[in-house]
């Protein structure tokens, strides 16, 4: 299969290619020369869509650009930088779909589970169309709409995507040191929901949404099974052979990351009840088993 994929250098993208190496990949990056030292030698590198003059060339799209939601202070200048990268990016490959004499058969757009906003012990699904209008929920929802622009000339798939673990990126790649050392805690009071997925069954759920012909619309890219912040704490410490004991105060968490913040203390209890619908098959369904997998080569001592 011929696959573009933009944002292919970020963590998700990076682990679909290597999971699944038999495909032809392009992929969008604004630095081809660090991507030649992270991607495979095969992989084709483009620095930006206008050298292309439609998608005849590809079978599927995976739309994963955009610049990093939690890594820096929502001023508006970076809230700008967030929008931009996914908009700009996702509405110039819906003007490609149009121009296509034989578009790719499904464009899979990212999304996130923010769509859904600060719901408390609420559970969401993908049937969930309510939530509080925070710069998260309307980033998400324009992004979504823009991506459904391309609906007339291919099957879209906005994929909503949670806390994504994986050793070596993202979430818990920032815990590990904190908890290793026993200066991890839980965030706030702990009791808002997190809503994970482990790196494997997030890259399969993308294949599987590729290859099932039937599935469009939004999905919930989560494991069926989310956890309060104090239980994902308690089980990463216990992971670790660690105590966890130190928590974080939201008003300091408020303080150091500003508006921000609301990413860790917002309680979003979302389940994938499409992926489920659709018979996709977890490998790791709860957090027990998604921990254990993940810190295998993780040494304890």
């Amino acid at each position: 299969m011929r696959i573009l994929i933009t944002g292919g250098t970020g963590f998700i993208g990076h682990r679909f290619i290597q999971a699944y190496p038999d495909h032809e990949y392009t992929v969008l990056t604004r630095s081809p020369e660090k991507a030649k030292a992270k991607l495979p030698s095969r992989v084709v590198l483009i620095d930006c869509l206008s050298k292309l003059d439609n998608l005849d060339l590809f079978d599927s799209v995976i739309n994963l650009a955009g610049e990093p939601i939690i890594d820096k202070r929502w001023t508006d200048q970076q809230k700008k930088a967030i929008c931009d990268s996914r908009w700009d990016v996702t509405q110039q490959l819906v003007d490609l779909f149009r121009v296509s004499k034989k578009p790719p058969s499904v464009f899979i757009s990212g999304s996130a589970i923010g769509i859904y906003g600060d719901q408390g012990d609420l559970v969401v699904t993908e049937r969930d169309t309510s939530a509080p209008l925070d710069f998260a929920a309307t980033l998400c929802q324009r992004w979504e709409s823009i991506a459904k622009q391309a609906e007339p000339y291919t099957r879209v798939v906005n994929i909503r995507t949670g806390i994504v673990l994986d050793p070596k990126a993202g979430a818990l790649a920032k815990m590990l040191t904190p908890f290793k050392l026993c200066l991890g805690g839980r965030l706030g009071h702990g009791r808002q929901y997190m809503s994970w997925i482990h790196i494997q069954d997030m890259v399969a759920a993308i294949a599987f949404l590729i290859n099932s012909k039937d599935s469009a619309g939004a999905f919930n890219m989560v494991a069926p099974t989310p956890v309060t912040n104090q239980q994902f704490t308690d089980e990463l410490a216990t992971a670790l052979n660690r105590i966890a004991f130190i928590p974080v105060p939201s008003a300091m968490l408020k303080l150091l990351l500003g508006e921000s913040s609301v990413l860790l203390l917002a309680s979003q209890r979302v389940e994938p009840v499409s992926l489920l619908d659709a018979s996709f098959e977890y490998r790791f369904p709860d957090l027990t088993s998604a921990l254990t997998d993940l810190l295998k080569h993780k040494p304890n001592a």
